[in-house]
């Protein structure tokens, strides 16, 4: 944990009443958004596809929609996924009660290294950014998952088990889509799978505290994940 980590985590800063967003959070005025002019969304221009039959007799028209998807978008939402509704609450569950523990057991996996594979911390690179993101996040990479659960939470006490379980299903679809987007581009199922070399995964927990002048500042910018597939939940 790096000397002073306590005063810089978001989690506390927001919990404590603030009025203001704090100087080093304030984006220059050119790059803030304009709250007047973002419109709310119900998702229904976001392509839909559903899953169910992708091994049976409809899996031709549903690698259709996927390659018109990733044409098109470049993301689409997806249903009858294989993951049931009992274990993405149990990790949404999990993400609500790690964020709002005392601050010197979200420390333990406090780090401000970008390259340790667990790690608690805010904004993005809060060492060398000039201005930080509204966010606290908890990173983790989980694949094998054997070689990591050793270095995650062990509070809440059920964390290993159920982002375990959670990171394991979710690397089974991860692998069912990028077979059917292997197919779409006309090539081998096995095709994308086997061409990206050693295989890893990993899983963010972002949290955004509650912000007294969101006009101001981001939970996170603009950018562009260094991944093959990123699975939003």
């Amino acid at each position: 944990m790096a000397p002073g980590a306590s005063k810089v985590l978001l989690t506390d800063l927001a919990s404590g009443g603030t009025s203001r967003v704090p100087d080093n959070y304030i984006r220059p005025e050119a790059d803030r958004l304009n709250l007047t002019e973002v419109k709310a969304s119900d998702g229904s221009s976001i392509p839909l596809i559903d899953l169910q039959g992708l091994f049976g007799p409809n899996r031709d028209e549903i690698i259709r929609k996927i390659a018109q998807a990733c044409q098109q978008d470049g993301f689409f939402q997806i249903k009858n996924h294989g993951i049931s509704e009992e274990m993405v609450q149990a990790v949404l569950n999990i993400a609500r009660e790690f964020f709002p523990l005392p601050e010197s057991e979200r420390l333990k996996n406090y780090s401000d290294d970008p390259m340790k594979s667990t790690r608690f911390s805010t904004s993005f690179n809060f060492k060398t950014e000039k201005v930080s993101n509204w966010r606290d996040f908890l990173r983790l990479h989980c694949y094998p998952v054997e070689e990591y659960t050793h270095e995650w939470p062990t509070n809440p006490p059920s964390f290993r088990k159920e982002v375990g379980e959670y990171g394991t299903r979710v690397r089974e679809l991860v692998l069912k889509l990028l077979e059917a987007i292997s197919e779409s581009l006309r090539l081998d199922r096995d095709y994308i799978s086997k061409n990206l070399g050693k295989h890893g995964q990993h899983m963010a927990m972002n949290y955004y505290p509650p912000c007294p002048q969101p006009e101001l500042t981001y939970g996170l910018p603009g950018h562009t994940d260094p991944n093959l597939i990123a699975i939003l939940l």
